[in-house]
């Protein structure tokens, strides 16, 4: 019997370049840019669907969305939002996709099979970005006017708490058990760390100057915020909620990613345009991609290898 050998495709990030409009695609196994990807006016946030098979790109200067095929690696759809589109979090289902709107303060509920919007959220002033919890419940959006975070009921698409932090929350992410959600405020030079079960803040972590980005370990066990005023990364142990390590990175760090195995942290640096990569081992810059010049890349995702 003739079997047909499986295709194994590399893993790979993809980063957004408002610069140039493009969409760069770095080979994790070569540490090499590959492609870039043409889409709208001013990409500024990606999201993935858990599937792998389409990325979703916030056009902060158009007011759309475009759709990535990940196979073909070309833009397929393109979404016309109602504002300003900034963040974006895609639900565990795959079925919806929660987008902000920082100059209506809403966030859109886009259907995944339609591309369509199926309902809109409003929330507090100039909401950034948003997260989901790994059940699929709740969304979490920073609102960088207002000094919150809402949260959103997904199943009814509305807001049921609202949490104070700090000065411009910006970037945010979850914790894979769900039970904490952690913010960076921008001009707090913090993080804020929420309890979910009860919505407040539990905690304060003092980080570098404008912290942006952050992503946590698959483990749960350390965060990873990009400071863009100090050009590092700050290493949190979620444990004990304290600043383990501090890495150099760019000039002007923004987006991060971590790899599938937990090994390696992808930095943005807008001002150098170029990507950092740490060993998450030893908290050191191993390698350096280079982008094209004045694309200022400012934010990055890793979709898995199949």
């Amino acid at each position: 019997m003739i079997t047909t050998p499986s295709i194994i495709y590399s893993v790979l990030a993809y980063v957004a370049n408002p610069g140039n409009n493009t969409i760069s695609i770095i080979d994790i196994e070569t540490n090499l840019m590959t492609y870039n990807i043409l889409v709208r006016s001013i990409p500024y946030r990606l999201a993935i669907t858990p599937d792998g098979m389409r990325i979703y790109v916030a056009n902060y200067g158009d007011l759309t969305i475009s759709v990535i095929d990940t196979i073909a690696n070309a833009v397929t759809a393109t979404i016309f939002t109602e504002g300003n589109p900034s963040g974006l979090a895609i639900t565990p289902d795959g079925t919806r996709i929660y987008v902000t709107n920082e100059d209506n303060n809403t966030i859109l509920v886009i259907d995944i099979a339609t591309n369509t919007v199926i309902a809109t959220v409003y929330v507090g002033t100039t909401p950034n970005e948003v997260a989901i919890t790994p059940d699929g419940k709740y969304a979490y959006v920073t609102n960088a006017g207002s000094y919150n975070v809402s949260v959103i009921n997904t199943n009814t698409n509305t807001v049921i708490s609202t949490i104070s932090v700090g000065y411009k929350p910006s970037g945010l992410a979850i914790t894979p058990d769900g039970k904490h959600a952690y913010v960076t405020n921008k001009f707090s030079d913090n993080v804020s760390v929420i309890n979910t079960a009860i919505n407040k803040v539990i905690s304060t972590i003092f980080v570098g100057y404008k912290p942006s980005g952050i992503v946590i370990t698959p483990d749960g066990m350390y965060a990873y915020v990009t400071n863009a005023g100090s050009n590092n990364v700050s290493v949190i142990n979620t444990a004990k909620n304290t600043v383990t390590a501090t890495v150099f990175v760019g000039d002007a760090p923004s987006g991060i990613a971590i790899t599938p195995d937990g090994t390696h942290v992808y930095v943005t640096n807008e001002f150098s345009n170029n990507v950092s990569v740490i060993n998450t081992a030893m908290n050191t810059v191993t390698s350096t991609t280079d982008i094209k010049s004045n694309s200022f890349p400012i934010r990055i995702l890793i979709k898995n290898g199949m």
